[in-house]
């Protein structure tokens, strides 16, 4: 079979006027970043703003797996399948990060026969929107460190400035470094690091915000730090939050691109899900809800982070109500759970993946306490045992949920039809009453708790000296009643990689507890969870080459 980037490139692509006009955009809605590739304006969000919502529907999967699960394959995959049996579909996605890309996990635009394209464009630089993000989490850096070093009238305490600088790569030299060496006239020497930019707060805001004015509000609230006196010290004390809203002018803006099968896609923002809140931005996912019938969307990793996020900060924020929920799995993921090593994985092991299906069951539990119905897509391969695909029906069975063998890799929107029948049907005939699973007014030790007991299935947490001199500082200012946005580990539903299948009976170590003022939310970080990660030993970046003519290889 051809590599994802070979099939990408023989894509039949439409001009992204052609998708737009599906849609009923308009030409003079558009601002084109070549013949593939367009943003959308703000005249076309206030234009169809009163227009009734479509529904939406929620991807996500298992814990991921060296095996490889096809969470965003099956979300294109959808979304083709949708159209092919008539539905006005749109998808929403979030935006690959370079780090990933040159690292190990590979992009987010797909796989196979269901992939998002121009694919290199969308995993490399794309419209710029990360670039955008970077220099504006990196304006702030730098005057923070200027206004300490022109007097410092905010008395900002130089051991206690919280703000990190990013860059979009992962880059584990970077994590701590000490800045303003070389001298007075380099201003005060003090401990920084770096993290990957789709951990920035400015990224968590930029996908939270509502507009552009609320866009600016958002990064006035950033806390950077605190004071001698221990208050905290805000952007808008700086009065950074303009130029820094200016650099994301365009980058707010939703970029519309497509499927292989031509079939339309808003790709926008990128949290992580292991470090931040894993959803593409809520304008987007606004927009496509008014522009079609059926949304489907995507959050990061298992769904004991993305999808918990997606629900109880996303939607909460938003004022959305997901119609559906799609679990993605695979016999060799379940079989891995189990305890089959990576080479064993295409031997036939019912008792094994017997095993390691409670992986899946605890997932299908945990979305089905937010109320709303669940499906499961298992991602079909050729090694698979009848056998095998029987024993993950009947384990769905016990909770009512239907499963769908998705083939959209090898085939396309073609082999996702009856995954497209089985959502929409489950959205027709069971009634969704989505609720978010904690209320933010309890103290944050009793958000950290819920989630701990019913979406990790853990005892509870227990706390370092420093996690709770945190929040003890942050109940001090009023600023604990907010959503908790975990930093865990995506292999495990524990904070321990090792521990697979559905682990029991263990503690959450929480190690650090920060606010995210400006995008209102809690950062609570678990375990060894690293905020920028370090590349592999045979990083990715080793096999991506480009010829005399332009034309990339590698790339998956």
């Amino acid at each position: 079979m051809l590599t994802d980037i070979e099939i990408a490139q023989a894509a039949e692509m439409k001009h992204i006027k052609e998708v737009a006009l599906s849609l009923g955009i308009v030409e003079d809605e558009l601002e084109y970043y070549g013949k593939y590739k367009a943003k959308l304006s703000d005249d076309l969000i206030k234009r169809v703003k009163n227009n009734k919502n479509g529904k939406l529907v929620l991807v996500t999967a298992i814990n991921p797996t060296p095996a490889g699960e096809g969470k965003t394959t099956t979300t294109v995959g959808l979304g083709d399948a949708m159209s092919l049996i008539g539905k006005k579909c749109l998808l929403a996605l979030r935006e690959p990060s370079l780090g990933p890309v040159m690292g190990v996990k590979g992009g987010a635009a797909g796989g196979g026969y269901a992939q998002v394209v121009p694919m290199e464009d969308i995993n490399l630089h794309f419209t710029g929107d990360m670039h955008a993000i970077t220099a504006a989490n990196n304006l702030l850096s730098a005057m923070i460190d200027n206004h300490i070093h022109q007097g410092n009238q905010l008395d900002i305490d130089v051991t206690n400035i919280v703000w990190k600088r990013v860059l979009d790569m992962n880059d584990r030299a970077l994590r701590n470094v000490i800045v303003s060496l070389g001298g007075k006239i380099n201003g005060v020497p003090r401990e920084d690091g770096f993290m990957i930019t789709v951990a920035s707060e400015i990224m968590a805001i930029l996908c939270l915000a509502n507009d552009i004015d609320d866009l600016k509000y958002r990064l006035g609230e950033i806390i950077i730090g605190y004071n001698r006196s221990g208050e905290p010290v805000y952007v808008k004390e700086l009065n950074a939050q303009g130029a820094m809203t200016a650099l994301l002018k365009d980058a707010i803006k939703p970029n519309l691109v497509q499927t292989l099968a031509n079939t339309p896609c808003l790709i926008h923002g990128g949290p992580f899900a292991n470090i931040a809140h894993g959803c593409n931005s809520v304008i987007a996912t606004n927009l496509a809800l008014k522009l079609s019938d059926y949304v489907i969307t995507e959050a990061g990793f298992g769904a004991d982070l993305g999808a918990e996020k997606f629900m109880d900060i996303k939607c909460r924020f938003a004022g959305l109500k997901p119609d559906a929920v799609v679990i993605v799995a695979t016999v060799r993921a379940l079989k891995y759970n189990g305890g089959v090593a990576k080479p064993d994985l295409k031997a036939p092991n019912v008792e094994a993946l017997k095993k390691g299906v409670v992986n899946l069951k605890k997932h299908i539990e945990n979305m089905q306490q937010y109320k709303v119905p669940v499906i499961v897509a298992l991602n079909k391969f050729d090694t698979d045992s009848d056998d095998e695909v029987r024993a993950v029906i009947d384990a769905c069975a016990q909770y009512n949920v239907e499963v769908s063998l998705s083939e959209v890799f090898a085939k396309g929107g073609e082999g996702g039809i009856d995954l497209a029948n089985k959502v929409v049907s489950a959205i027709e005939n069971i009634p969704s009453n989505y609720e978010p699973l904690y209320d933010v007014n309890l103290s944050i030790k009793e958000k950290i708790d819920v989630i701990v007991k019913k979406i990790y299935g853990g005892k509870g947490a227990v706390y370092t000296t420093k996690a709770n001199k945190q929040i003890e500082q942050l109940e001090k200012f009023g600023l604990d009643k907010k959503p908790v946005c975990m930093a865990k580990t995506q292999y495990s539903l524990s904070d321990n990689p090792a521990l697979l299948g559905r682990p029991e009976n263990f503690e959450i170590t929480v190690s650090k507890v920060r606010v995210s003022n400006g995008a209102g939310f809690i950062v609570v970080e678990t375990g060894d969870i690293m905020v920028m990660p370090g590349l592999p030993k045979m990083p990715a970046a080793n096999n991506i080459d480009i010829d005399s003519d332009g034309k990339i290889t590698g790339l998956f």
